[in-house]
């Protein structure tokens, strides 16, 4: 099937039945025009976060910029928050497949987080499927029936909030000017040719999560967009809103600058949790006196993360924006009971905390989650949609406290094993296009599996990567350990005899024992799809 192309633009991907309802002359006329206004001011953003990598690599610590203490210190809110997004005390994320979207937008949450980005593999296939899906559910149509059950949306449905890629990542198979294009651009301008208006026209409107930014300025580059987008689709500047994810250690500094850049477009702040973890093991990467203790045991009531959790929440709240609370990435186990209970403890103290530090709403990965969360804000804030009117002047968080990296033990056998069995089982996964998946009673994805990878090449160059046995983390006992864990990730995974899985062992060997530290997982998977 053939599709009108701007001039200039190339499209490499298979144009299937249905795919030219998305790739329209329309959208695909938006995606050139942002491209070709905001690619070279995106290269220049990636080129800074490279040089500002290389500075942390040389010992640089990070602070609150003294160029944007009047931001700080100024008194100004955001724009009013619309009626749809003014309750959002459980949100649920989840890939673009479409019984995931119709089995979200049922859950009962207040809204519906739709990833184009983490947990979803960004292959041709799911990113066009994905808009088919976002075009049918905005209008209601969208439908399926499977193994004789039939799926369709319930009269009360979640409200909707996209999320596209990070800067980092391009869309390969669409050039503009002979270049890739960026993976954010495509996800965003393609969803909003598509459903702005028919959004606003039913209530709500185009939201948005911005994930994977380092700075403010990188949000002045989404806030243009904006701004361009509105302008070319003929709507009201402010109609967009977009919620940040401070998924990133050097965002954490920036929190009221990147308000302030996106404070006409603005829907508040989340505690992206995972990816923030991941963020200071890769930024700290060379520091050989840095380490994190296993996994599991680096909680939000770790000292660094409970300083970036308060200080998220009172910089939301001073500014008149939503704070969101980041994902429990418990799961109900089915099978065992007992440890059902335990898990279920587990989102219940999160989200209590939560709700009782002021937070306005969190994130949960399971539809059976929805009803405990809700439980858990509504026991604190009643009838009211959001606690934004809880200010918290009595926080005071310093720049000492958000790089107080504990705990650094214990490091366990056991925890670098869990590391190396959740990477290759992951990275298998992704690879055969699946970006969201259930390992060891867990929600995994991206983010997750970011912090397995790193936390094992980190622990062998640290001095403190020390097991709690006396044995030194190295790359030679990491090797050792890789084919173990694989065959267990094949008695363990539903597909385990797919190929994907041998060759993602090897990816993880060489993504963790490597003198070189990637910047992503995805970025090197990317070109393997």
């Amino acid at each position: 099937m053939t599709i009108a192309i701007p001039a200039g633009m190339e499209i490499k991907g298979e144009i299937k039945p249905g795919y030219a309802q998305i790739l329209t002359p329309e959208a695909l006329a938006l995606v050139a025009k942002l491209t070709r206004a905001f690619e070279p001011r995106r290269q220049e953003l990636l080129a800074a976060r490279t040089e500002r990598s290389a500075r942390l690599d040389a010992g640089e610590r990070p602070d609150f910029l003294a160029e944007t203490a009047h931001i700080r210190a100024g008194d100004w809110k955001i724009a009013p928050i619309p009626a749809a997004l003014e309750r959002r005390r459980v949100e649920i994320t989840g890939p673009v497949e479409r019984k995931m979207v119709i089995n979200a937008f049922n859950s009962g949450a207040d809204s519906y987080m739709t990833d184009f980005e983490d947990s979803n593999t960004p292959n041709w296939d799911n990113q066009i499927t994905g808009q088919i899906n976002m075009r049918d559910a905005v209008r209601r149509t969208i439908s399926l029936e499977q193994n004789g059950k039939q799926y369709k949306l319930n009269d009360k449905i979640a409200t909707l909030v996209v999320r596209p890629r990070g800067w980092h990542l391009d869309e390969k198979h669409v050039l503009v000017d002979g270049k890739r294009i960026s993976g954010g651009i495509f996800d965003f301008a393609l969803f909003m040719v598509h459903n702005a208006k028919e959004q606003l026209a039913r209530g709500a409107g185009p939201y948005f999560y911005l994930p994977k930014m380092e700075s403010h300025l990188e949000a002045r580059l989404w806030n243009d967009i904006f701004v361009m987008t509105q302008n070319e689709l003929g709507l009201a500047q402010g109609t967009i809103k977009a919620t940040v994810l401070i998924e990133t250690i050097l965002a954490a500094f920036e929190m009221d600058e990147i308000l302030y850049e996106l404070r006409e477009h603005s829907s508040g702040l989340n505690a992206g949790r995972w990816d923030y973890i991941f963020s200071c093991i890769k930024k700290f990467k060379l520091d050989k006196d840095f380490c994190l203790a296993d996994r599991p045991k680096v909680t939000m009531t770790s000292p660094f993360m409970r300083a970036y959790a308060l200080l998220l929440l009172k910089t939301c709240h001073k500014r008149g924006a939503p704070a969101i609370g980041g994902m429990a990435a418990l799961i109900p186990i089915k099978n065992d009971p007992e440890k059902n209970e335990v898990a279920m403890g587990g989102v219940r103290n999160d989200k209590a905390r939560d709700a009782t530090d002021g937070y306005d709403g969190g994130w949960v990965a399971h539809p059976g989650l929805v009803a405990l969360a809700m439980g858990e804000f509504t026991k604190v804030l009643g009838d009211k949609p959001n606690q934004i009117d809880k200010q918290r002047p009595d926080i005071d968080v310093t720049a000492e406290q958000l790089l107080d990296f504990k705990p650094e033990a214990p490091i366990t056998e056991a925890g670098l094993r869990y590391n190396i069995n959740v990477g290759i089982h992951y990275l298998g996964s992704w690879l055969t296009g699946n970006g969201c998946v259930p390992i060891h009673n867990l929600m995994e994805d991206a983010a997750t599996a970011e912090i397995s990878r790193s936390q094992v090449w980190q622990w062998i160059r640290s001095t403190k990567g020390v097991l709690d046995d006396g044995r030194k983390v190295t790359a030679d006992m990491v090797r050792a350990m890789i084919p173990e864990e694989l065959a267990k990730v094949k008695q363990e995974a539903p597909n385990g005899d797919n190929p994907s899985y041998v060759r993602a062992a090897q990816i993880f060997e060489e993504m963790s024992t490597s003198e070189s530290f990637a910047e992503f997982l995805t970025l090197p998977l990317y070109e393997e799809i």
